[in-house]
């Protein structure tokens, strides 16, 4: 069974995670009445789901081990590790699930904020691992709305010498998509979900709210 798909009409790039416990998970956080603790609680577990897709094609190579029976060459992560870089302050909800499942990547942070009058992202924050040019990065930001705080995080980082990086969100907009595919054509994303539209306010529809205040019970 596919777990995948790749988006590809009307000029979008995306591949969206079809698998079925991601779109389970996925409807239970759109629903208003969940609680602060099982958004959270969904949002790791989703996240570890997301992570396996996105790391799929990692490189392999054989190192010498020696297991309780006999010595082998076994596959290993080849490289340097990768690095995470969220997003603040929602990308912080797929980082944590996401080290769960590769505990040693390093991780970044860029401190992003959306100007609510002409909704262009504004940086208060920015540190990340070194040797940026030498790891696949994997920036991660639950929704991809308008798309300002993704292109804005992924330009730093190119700035500071990543080289290869993907994008990880749970819910895209359409807008969001061709935006960043056309700032960033180079840059994959990976998605749970393509929903229908933005509103006037730049909130995606249906989508599931605010991720950084449902995360973090500020609202």
């Amino acid at each position: 069974m596919h777990t995948q798909k790749q988006l590809d009409e009307k000029g979008l790039k995306a591949t969206v995670v079809e698998h079925p416990l991601v779109q389970h998970k996925l409807s239970l956080m759109r629903s208003k009445e969940q609680p602060v603790t099982a958004f959270r609680s969904l949002l790791r577990e989703i996240s570890w789901l997301l992570c396996y897709e996105v790391c799929r094609d990692l490189p392999l190579e054989d190192q010498p081990i020696e297991t309780p029976v006999e010595a082998m060459n076994a596959p290993m992560l080849q490289g340097k590790k990768l690095a995470f870089v969220s997003i603040l302050r929602a990308g912080n909800g797929l980082l944590d699930g996401m080290l769960d499942v590769i505990p040693s990547a390093r991780v970044g942070h860029v401190g992003l904020f959306r100007d609510p009058k002409t909704l262009e992202a504004v940086e208060y924050y920015y540190k990340v691992p070194h040797s940026m040019s030498e790891r696949l990065i994997v920036v991660v930001d639950p929704m991809l709305a308008t798309a300002n705080s993704a292109i804005a995080a992924v330009q730093k980082l190119k700035e500071g010498g990543a080289i290869n990086l993907r994008f990880v969100c749970l819910v895209a907009a359409p807008e969001g998509i061709a935006a960043f595919n056309k700032a960033h054509p180079d840059v994959p994303i990976v998605t749970a979900a393509v929903d229908s539209h933005l509103n006037d306010h730049g909130y995606i529809v249906p989508g599931l709210g605010d991720a950084g205040d449902r995360i973090f019970g500020t609202k």
